[in-house]
Parts: structure tokens; C-alpha cells; sequence
């Protein structure tokens, strides 16, 4: 059996479409493999350690090989408690908009908690080595215009490969994507298209996820 954490960043819930595609996915995900567990942490809803002063305090503590002390090291639990619930799933899906050519600030905020020293990475020889290793990834991905590659538009694209790099850092390997666009800027009938061939696409890959 394997857990797996959707890591939900859209707070339009059912109006959502990264959303409803993740909810495709996650449908066809459960068929295909009744025996594992899927948990969704919807980031508008939960609540996250702010990753404050005492935060940043505790994190230089642990990159100069100290222990955090004070109210450092109550910020440095939360996050352990964060990073903890992320590394216990086997597989890892983030659904997420496109907010002003990047990711929405929850998702972002739950990045800056989760990417530690000594808990999702390490440093061995002045090299980052990431802790994240041998689980797969899958983004689903909304945008409301086109960013397809090497198209003039592609360098406005800070949602894509920002989350790639990030996972990545961690220790990700086995990173797929689905991507659905344009949402808005063609009109409802060609989003609505869109939005069918991705959840078709969704269910298909769900099946090997």
C-alpha cells in the first residue's frame, strides 16, 4: 500500500479547473489501485507554519550545524511536523493555477516550509543532495493563455519549470505533467475542449501513477 498526498493550491474549489482535473486523476488513481491511500491538503485551508523570523533563525541554526534554541526551535517543530506529512507519501501530486505567470502564494509558502536542510535536502561537499528520492511526482497544471515551448511566450512560463526545479532539488526523478490550457483566453468553448482532453489525460495516466 501507498499514501499519496495531493497538494491542493486552488482556493475556487469545483469552479477550479486544476482541480477537476486532479479530481479525474485521483477517481481513476483510486480504481486503478484500491489498496492505497490518497490525502488531499488543501493549502487555503490548512494551516501552515509561517515562515517567520524564528523560522529563518532555525534554519541557519541547522546549515551551521547548530541546534535551534528558544523560539526557534518551537518554529523548527512545526516544520518538522510539515515536512514529516509530506515525506510519509509514496507519491506526490500538486495541482495548481498560474497565478501572474507563477504558482499561487499557499503552494509557494508551503514550498518555503517543506525545502530544509536536513529534512528534504543536505549538503555533502558544498553539493546539494536531495532527500526526496524514489517517489513520483505528477503536476497538474492550469493556465488561462498558451505557454507552449520555445514559443515567445514559454519565458512567461514561472510555473512549470519552477516547481520542476524545485522538485527536483528535493530528490525527484520521475516528474510528469498535465497541463491544461488556455482556460480563459480563447473563449468557454475551446477551454471547455481543453479541459475534457485533460481529464481524459489525467485518467489514462492515473492508471501507471
Amino acid at each position: 500500500m501507498s499514501k499519496v498526498i495531493h497538494i491542493q493550491s486552488s482556493p475556487r474549489g469545483d469552479q477550479s479547473v486544476s482541480i477537476q482535473v486532479a479530481t479525474a486523476f485521483l477517481a481513476a488513481y483510486r480504481e486503478a489501485h484500491p489498496d492505497d491511500w490518497v490525502d488531499t491538503l488543501d493549502l487555503n485551508a490548512a494551516g501552515l507554519p509561517t515562515f517567520d523570523a524564528p523560522a529563518a533563525e532555525a534554519k541557519y541554526a541547522v546549515l551551521g550545524g547548530g541546534v535551534p534554541q528558544g523560539p526557534a526551535e518551537k518554529k523548527w517543530r512545526e516544520v518538522i511536523e510539515t515536512v514529516d506529512a509530506f515525506m510519509e507519501a509514496g507519491k506526490v501530486v500538486i495541482s495548481a493555477p498560474m497565478w501572474n505567470f507563477g504558482i499561487p502564494y499557499r503552494l509557494k509558502q508551503y514550498i518555503d516550509v517543506i525545502v530544509q536542510p536536513g529534512l528534504t535536502f543536505k549538503y555533502v561537499d558544498g553539493k546539494s543532495i536531495g532527500l526526496a528520492t524514489g517517489r513520483p511526482a505528477m503536476l497538474i497544471l492550469a493556465r488561462g493563455g498558451r505557454y507552449p515551448p520555445n514559443s515567445p511566450a514559454a519565458g512567461f512560463d514561472l510555473q512549470r519549470p519552477y516547481l520542476e526545479m524545485v522538485l527536483r532539488f528535493i530528490g525527484f526523478e520521475n516528474i510528469q505533467s498535465i497541463v491544461v490550457e488556455p482556460t480563459l483566453g480563447e473563449g468557454p468553448e475551446v477551454a471547455a475542449r481543453q479541459l475534457a482532453a485533460a481529464q481524459a489525460n489525467a485518467r489514462t495516466l492515473a492508471r501507471s501513477f
